[in-house]
């Protein structure tokens, strides 16, 4: 029989709230969370992980921390990380100010320690979200809903996520 080492993990679910500012002086599409993915994500992890603490810091969560998901739309990121380190995780991530000179305000939601309830709080949080969108966007213009579509889509990719 092989041997299955199972690694125990923790899953966190991070909205990144969007502080950046539209500067009205330039005519430049503002920076926004829409210009993030899981590769800056990553990197910007790392770099408040060896900041706050140090290399061994990034020794112990290194090997297992992996940006699995985000959302430009709703601002959701899915971070793994191994359950014995993940409280560095979180705190790197509570740390963090900026994403590549996005300026964020880090909200973890839910930690979890199976896949499974993170995908199920995942997919919760961006119906709320998406919610909020409509009811704000209920005063323009009607029946132009992209919304449906963002929803399917995200609920597959989020379905799809492997451990």
């Amino acid at each position: 029989a092989q041997n299955m080492v199972r690694f125990k993990n923790r899953w966190l679910l991070v909205e990144f709230v969007d502080t950046s500012t539209v500067d009205l002086s330039t005519e430049n599409e503002p920076l926004s969370t829409r210009s993030l993915d899981g590769r800056l994500i990553y990197n910007a992890l790392r770099d408040s992980v060896v900041t706050n603490f140090g290399d061994t810091g990034w020794g112990a969560v290194g090997m297992s921390l992996t940006v699995k998901y985000f959302s430009p739309t709703t601002n959701l990121c899915i971070i793994r990380v191994a359950r014995d380190h993940h409280r560095i995780a979180w705190g790197a991530v509570t740390l963090l100010t900026g994403i590549h000179d996005v300026r964020v305000i880090p909200r973890v939601i839910h930690v979890s320690g199976t896949i499974k309830h993170a995908q199920l709080s995942a997919i919760a949080h961006n119906r709320e979200a998406i919610a909020r969108f409509r009811t704000k966007a209920k005063n323009t213009v009607p029946h132009q809903d992209p919304y449906d579509d963002y929803l399917a889509r995200s609920t597959r990719d989020i379905e799809a996520l492997q451990d």
